[in-house]
């Protein structure tokens, strides 16, 4: 909301000498954001004046254009300039030439004076050109800054201005002023007007205010004005779209009259262009107090208007010429030919105030937030009516807003206001809240005075009735966001002062610090940071088919996930299921963008419903929820376990001279999983696995010792990278980082070091093609014995020499003891024991 300072000074005590900044500085104290400051001056510097044409001389050019040699005075007639400089002619009367020709000899324009700089960083000077010594230019309003129209210069005389020769035109024409564009919070709809942000800002500085409402002088009762009827009977979102409308008609304007400078000067401050006096008036009442309002053409209506729903289907053509399909839920003002707007947003162009309009129906009413801010998304078409009526206006300002909006056509349009009207619909209850004694104090941490209660609420234009049990506070119309006693807790505090409240440095108690997960995650996230990867953050909304592809292992499978209501698109229209859719989409991202070596991972929350979604009931306001309403939300939400996931592509490291960089495969998937496991000091038993996301000979299945499955790490599938333009051959993993916790020990005993020399054998059994090598190395790690120390397996064989449907697998066993030295006999037993357990469990006989 952009605030002119000359607007809000009607209004509010603002000193003459404050500037923008100083008027946002106040507004911050009261919890207004300071957004930007827009002065005309910091693009248009003088002298710029009032002149007077006084010949013009036609000069046809060999270009074909003619031009103009013009004699202006820019001093009172028998003056003498006062001001000095370079091509500024003692005389009072400049030589210059122009282009355009909707001028006459007499007329009164606005002359920019050699030394004077324009928007754009246009410095004007005395020039010799077409022949002559041009000392200055005519301006026009787009030269100037201050409109679009470039068919001609700017002749005052057409916006109802006389002025004295030599007057400042910057003056004049509003340059001087400046505006304090403030960001409005959703809660604080009442501040998107002077009428809201002037109470503000006499609240900040303790000064007084004036309501421009108090100003306007709106008849007690209306009727026998235009027909209205409200037919919203079965009202969509709880209450009715429409609850007051005010018509009233003026008749007689000129609507070709011109909006005064004043006028288009605060306007243009504010952010609105102008337009046309009827609309500019309009926007005008709008900005100062709050209410949109509309203005139709009365001898484009046939009957009465009915505010209604639309009919599915049904179509209008709105006021920026689009004709638009509406849908049942919006709102309509119509006549009898049918809908002449939507209601809240934009008006109709078949009603549309124009040129020829001489009798004006005015409108101002009240519409339901929600109807309006969802016809308003419908349609994608933001107005400034919109943004104040999806928000909350001021039930009560609906007639003051209207006879505003009359007093203006009369004064300017020369309009003739009829004395009947139209007010329908019915007020809303007053909202009345109980604010014990002590509660505000016992919440903010400040002894409030019985003063600063009354005081600051009664400031706000509430009525406060005080009691020994505290006070019944009865919230103004211009309030519809204080609704419980916190609300008011919250409106005290913000007037008393933020600054006054105390700050106080909470102290930790002893013996507290991160829990056991927080640390396990923490130490998770640094290992595999310090492993080389980089940690990225992706959104955790994603399609169905990417929740189907990467969230179950088998093909086919679709997965429970949770759709969105209002998602950011409908390819993206469910919570995650799997961290892996969007880190590829990271990835992907990246390498468009010629990062092609890449090692990133995220650990992040996935969404899995379960068979209870939400709850019927939601506990009301104020009111702490017992045990059993809790235990019924908490039933509700979906599970949320933390996962780790990563996606490797290209090569592990950079190309350099002397060294050729290895591309990452799905052994260093699976590397990163033991990372993970031994950070946490977790046993993870990996075999071959089967997953839909993943290469199927290419893919390990991971799992803790009991035989949770909690991951899947390897190739990704070619199609699947096909299918996301991602390159051959990249790898990933995802785990159940949640499950890893659950199965670390609370403390992880470093394993004793021996001094005592390594005793190393080998062995090489043939097994079953179809017997995993990870089994069988559990079964060798079983039958070893406590000596052994580490078996690996470090080959696979099949072929000439072993019989046909069985392979070799080939382990390294590393034997030691702590307290002496092994001699061969006893590493194989130990290595025999090994063999014997493989071969019972497995039938694995040595090669």
């Amino acid at each position: 909301m952009r605030i002119p300072l000359s607007w809000l000074r009607e209004f509010a005590q603002v000193p003459a000498e404050a500037t923008a900044e100083d008027v946002m500085a106040e507004l911050v104290k009261v919890g207004l954001e300071e957004e930007a400051v827009h002065r005309p001056t910091d693009t248009i510097q003088g002298p710029i004046v009032v002149g007077q044409v006084l010949s013009i001389v036609k000069e046809p050019q060999t270009n074909g254009k003619t031009i103009n040699w013009c004699q202006v005075r820019v001093v009172p007639e028998g003056q003498q300039q006062t001001l000095t400089g370079e091509g500024i002619d003692p005389s009072g009367v400049q030589g210059i030439i122009c282009g355009a020709h909707n001028f006459v000899e007499g007329d009164k324009v606005v002359v920019t004076l050699p030394g004077a700089v324009l928007p754009g960083d246009f410095h004007i000077s005395a020039r010799k050109t077409y022949g002559h010594l041009s000392a200055g230019m005519i301006a026009s309003v787009r030269e100037l800054g201050i409109g679009e129209d470039h068919d001609g210069i700017l002749v005052l005389s057409r916006i109802g201005l006389d002025p004295e020769l030599g007057t400042d035109a910057m003056e004049l024409l509003g340059l001087y002023d400046q505006a304090a564009e403030i960001n409005v919070t959703p809660d604080r709809s009442y501040c998107f007007s002077i009428r809201g942000v002037a109470r503000e800002y006499a609240h900040a500085t303790g000064t007084e205010f004036t309501d421009p409402a108090s100003k306007v002088h709106a008849p007690q009762v209306l009727s026998g004005g235009y027909g209205v009827k409200l037919n919203d009977d079965a009202p969509i979102y709880g209450k009715p779209g429409c609850d007051r409308f005010v018509a009233r008609t003026v008749r007689g304007v000129d609507a070709t009259r011109p909006t005064p400078p004043w006028m288009t000067s605060r306007l243009r401050l504010a952010g609105i262009r102008s337009i046309s006096l009827p609309v500019d008036i309009s926007n005008y009442v709008m900005l100062e107090l709050g209410q949109p309002n509309h203005c139709y053409d009365l001898d484009k209506l046939s009957g009465d208007i009915v505010v209604r729903r639309a009919a599915a289907g049904e179509k209008i053509t709105t006021l920026d010429d689009k004709e638009r399909t509406l849908d049942a839920e919006d709102l309509l003002i119509t006549d009898a030919s049918g809908p002449i707007g939507i209601a809240g947003v934009m008006g109709g162009a078949h009603t549309e105030v124009s040129d020829s309009t001489t009798n004006v129906l005015v409108e101002a009413a009240h519409f339901d937030e929600v109807s309006i801010a969802r016809s308003r998304r419908r349609h994608k078409l933001p107005s400034e009516a919109s943004k104040r009526f999806e928000r909350g206006v001021d039930w009560q300002v609906a007639d003051v807003a209207a006879q505003r909006v009359v007093d203006l056509l009369v004064e300017l349009a020369g309009g003739t206001a009829d004395e009947a009207g139209t007010d329908v619909g019915t007020a809303p209850d007053a909202v009345t809240i109980e604010l014990p004694a002590g509660y505000a104090a016992a919440r903010i941490g400040i002894d409030f005075t019985e003063d600063h209660i009354v005081t600051s609420l009664e400031d706000l234009g509430a009525v406060v009735e005080t009691s020994a049990a505290g006070h019944t506070v009865t919230a103004p119309s211009w309030r519809n966001d204080l609704e419980t006693k916190d609300d008011l807790t919250e409106e005290i505090a913000r007037l008393v002062g933020y600054d006054k409240i105390p700050a106080t440095l909470p102290v930790a108690p002893p013996g507290r610090g991160l829990t056991r997960v927080q640390q396990q995650r923490r130490r998770l996230i640094q290992a595999l940071a310090d492993a080389g990867l980089t940690e990225v953050l992706a959104y955790p909304f994603v399609s169905k088919a990417a929740n189907d592809t990467f969230g179950v292992p088998a093909e086919g499978a679709a997965r429970t996930a949770l759709k969105l209501a209002n998602p950011i698109s409908e390819e993206h229209g469910f919570l995650r299921t799997s961290i892996l859719p969007g880190l590829i989409e990271v990835a992907k991202r990246n390498h468009s963008r010629g990062f092609r070596d890449l090692a990133l991972f995220e650990a992040g929350l996935v969404f899995l419903p379960g068979e209870q979604l939400g709850t019927a009931s939601i506990p009301p306001l104020g009111v702490k929820p017992g045990d059993e309403v809790l235990d019924a939300l908490y039933d509700g939400v979906p599970d949320q376990p933390l996962h780790l996931a990563a996606v490797l592509t290209g090569h592990d490291s950079p190309a350099a001279p002397g060294h050729a960089p290895r591309a990452w495969d799905w052994a260093d998937a699976l590397d990163i999983a033991r990372v993970a496991g031994d950070v946490l000091g977790v046993d993870l038993v990996v075999t071959q696995g089967r997953h839909q996301a993943f290469h199927p000979g290419r893919a390990a299945q991971i799992a803790l010792r009991t035989g949770e499955v909690v991951g899947y790490a390897g190739e990704l599938h070619p199609k699947l990278l096909a299918a996301y333009d991602m390159p051959a051959r990249s790898v990933a993993l995802e785990l159940n980082a949640d499950a890893l916790f659950e199965a670390a020990a609370d403390v992880i005993v470093a394993r004793h070091i021996s001094t005592y020399p390594v005793a190393t054998q080998d062995v090489a059994l043939v097994v079953p093609q179809d017997v995993p090598a990870g089994e069988v190395l559990t079964a060798l790690r079983e039958g070893a014995g406590e000596l052994l120390e580490d078996v690996a397996l470090f080959d696979v064989y099949a072929g000439k020499g072993i019989e046909d449907g069985k392979k070799s697998l080939a382990f390294s066993l590393r034997f030691r003891a702590d307290d002496r030295t092994l001699t061969a006999d006893e590493a194989s037993a130990a290595r025999e024991g090994a063999v014997a357990a493989a071969h019972e469990r497995f039938g694995a006989v040595q090669r």
